[in-house]
């Protein structure tokens, strides 16, 4: 199944043979076995629209992949309630290797508290192939409001109820839910504008027509950067290299909240055993390459580089974390 030249790199990334056996199957075993797989190109199924963070990471890892893979790995843009659509497609879809879903915190975790009769199962309908990067959220504001920090927003908001709104990519997303979160922790009443994507929220925030996003900080940096946006705080539990002007939530005063959203590629749990060794190995090829580790990087992301194990325990521990949360907070999707 992996060809000559994917093991030669592997062996060039310092990966011994015996860190990539399933069972008594090595890599080189699955190669000479099944080089019928694949025999048409992969696809990467992003539930966000072309321009986000999700799409950034899919397209850096498959990018990387399709260097291993004669046929090619496509990446389709599959939207629609969120990250709803996209991710019950890879669910539904033929469990034979050919369509893998770029998972994150916010379609594999959070929909779960969200969401009480959800279409798909997050451990017992996928399997992960690798956890690539980890990525903060920041909190953004229109650049024309006179309101400069975190505590001046918040402090305006219990004054005049409702009257702030923020943006998020759509119900149920990773942004709507640690704002929802926040405001929720802080006390205050702001209204939500979902819209259909990172870019559309971004179009209304720069032109003043929504006052706050939180978004990653990997794509909220870029208008950061361009003075276009203000960032007010991060989501994790330290400040970014990236804008280190920024203050954390907890150096804001907002205790016991924080969170950061890992990506990686996921494929239907009943994918044929030397189908999903084939798959594991290619992507944890790219999550090994060291330009695909540095784009990340410069996109102020923390590389993670899980295999499946690390991966697996990595869903089943924010499963525990968020959805008691998000219950608990009464964060309702829309």
């Amino acid at each position: 199944m992996l060809r000559r030249e994917t093991l030669k790199r592997l062996k060039g990334l310092g990966v011994g043979v015996a860190a990539w056996t399933l069972g008594s199957q090595t890599l080189s075993a699955l190669a000479q076995s099944a080089d019928a797989f694949p025999s048409r190109s992969l696809k990467v199924v992003v539930p966000q629209p072309a321009g986000g963070g999700f799409d950034f990471v899919a397209r850096v890892l498959a990018d990387k992949m399709a260097q291993g893979v004669s046929t090619g790995v496509m990446v389709e843009n599959r939207t629609g309630s969120g990250t709803l659509v996209g991710t019950d497609f890879v669910a539904k879809a033929p469990p034979d290797g050919y369509t893998l879903l770029l998972g994150s915190v916010s379609n594999m975790v959070l929909n779960a508290g969200l969401y009480k009769n959800l279409s798909y199962d997050p451990v017992k309908d996928f399997e992960p192939l690798g956890l690539a990067v980890g990525y903060s959220y920041t909190l953004v504001s229109r650049l024309d409001a006179k309101l400069k920090t975190l505590k001046d927003w918040l402090d305006y908001a219990r004054a005049h109820p409702g009257q702030v709104t923020y943006a998020s990519a759509g119900n149920g997303t990773g942004q709507h839910v640690i704002a929802a979160a926040l405001w929720h922790v802080a006390g205050v009443e702001l209204t939500h504008v979902p819209y259909r994507g990172a870019q559309a929220a971004y179009t209304d925030l720069i032109g003043s027509r929504v006052d706050l996003f939180f978004d990653l900080s990997s794509t909220a940096r870029v208008h950061v950067d361009a003075q276009r946006l203000q960032a007010l705080a991060v989501s994790g539990a330290q400040r970014l290299p990236i804008h280190p002007q920024v203050p954390t939530l907890l150096e804001s005063g907002i205790e016991n909240l924080e969170l950061e959203s890992w990506f990686g590629l996921f494929v239907g749990a009943k994918t044929p055993t030397k189908e999903m060794a084939y798959l594991r190995a290619l992507v944890k090829e790219a999550m090994l390459a060291p330009e695909v580790k540095e784009r990340f990087e410069k996109q102020g992301g923390r590389i993670l580089a899980w295999g499946p194990q690390e991966s697996r325990q990595a869903l089943k521990k924010d499963l525990a974390r968020w959805v008691p949360l998000i219950n608990l907070l009464g964060i309702q999707p829309e």
